[in-house]
């Protein structure tokens, strides 16, 4: 689940490793990265022009062009890795690890990096269909609005859930509606690292996460903006919490607030609440106008 970076250092050369860097773009990447790893970059490689995961068959060829087979260690970090981290499990493959430190913490501790991109040479890794129980579509989070024994989890920012915006960056999309699912628990992910971007201690994890009872026996879906953020609460309730039915709302919010007919709720400044219903789809793209809402989210780390 977590790697050490002394680990990850000493197998480096280790044909049976693969490295991926998570980014939502290649900048960081470009300017610097552990050696041998490959990007994985979030709307183009990880998302469809809808926000949605892309299908099997396009993240099958993406696993395959990194170099990774089915018996092949993952070790994924940077800006998003519990996304690579869930839609590798999502599929199957079996030994999936997290970097447990920031990209900086690596660079700054004197371990190996390079700027010239890494190819291996392609695979062909057959991945198995997705797994129903770690992921949850738009109509089923619908389905199960105020349904005893599930809790939606909205995990962006407060201003995001308030309805004040609909990108993390601050920005709304046109044609698209701000604010959270109805019934939906809000519990931004702030803390949960400390100074060298490792997971804090399970004690202090489950003070962060004090909104959810991780006691419980029902059922958590995690949503926030495009399923960065929702990655991670998946990742750190079930993997590092040990809470087994816990599954990711995969378009989030760039999806419900784009839908038709979506009810939404937004909060005032007072607490009050109002729920609306979206009455028809936007005749925009989804995919070149909302450029602000592709910036990285402050405070979280996630998109």
């Amino acid at each position: 689940m977590l790697i050490e970076p002394d680990w990850l250092a000493a197998h480096l050369d280790d044909p049976a490793v693969r490295v991926v860097e998570v980014d939502v773009s290649a900048a960081a990447y470009d300017q610097w990265h552990i050696d041998g790893a490959v990007l994985w970059n979030v709307y183009t490689d990880l998302k469809d022009d809808r926000y949605r995961p892309v299908d099997t068959a396009a993240f099958e060829r993406l696993v395959s062009r990194s170099g990774i087979e089915p018996h092949s260690t993952v070790v994924l970090y940077g800006y998003a890795p519990a996304l690579g981290y869930w839609l590798l499990k999502l599929h199957g493959h079996g030994d999936v690890r997290i970097l447990n430190c920031s990209r900086d913490a690596w660079r700054a501790d004197g371990h190996t990096w390079s700027s010239v991109p890494s190819r291996w040479p392609a695979t062909r890794y057959r991945l198995v269909s997705r797994d129903g129980q770690l992921r949850a579509s738009r109509e089923t989070v619908r389905a199960v609005i105020g349904e005893p024994g599930t809790t939606l989890l909205d995990v962006r920012s407060a201003a995001e859930f308030a309805g004040q915006r609909f990108w993390p960056s601050g920005g709304m999309q046109p044609g698209g509606h701000a604010g959270h699912i109805p019934t939906a628990v809000h519990q931004p992910l702030d803390g949960l690292y400390d100074e060298r971007g490792a997971f804090c201690s399970a004690v202090t994890l489950r003070q962060v996460l004090k909104t959810v009872d991780l006691d419980a026996d029902g059922e958590l879906i995690t949503y926030c903006t495009i399923g960065g953020r929702a990655a991670t609460a998946w990742y750190v309730l079930t993997e590092l919490l040990g809470h087994d039915r816990v599954r990711v709302y995969d378009g989030s919010w760039a999806d419900w607030g784009l839908a038709p007919h979506s009810p939404i709720e937004t909060t005032t400044s007072h607490g009050g609440r109002h729920v609306c219903t979206r009455p028809k789809e936007p005749r925009h793209s989804r995919r070149g106008a909302p450029v602000r809402g592709r910036q990285r989210s402050a405070g979280t780390g996630q998109p």
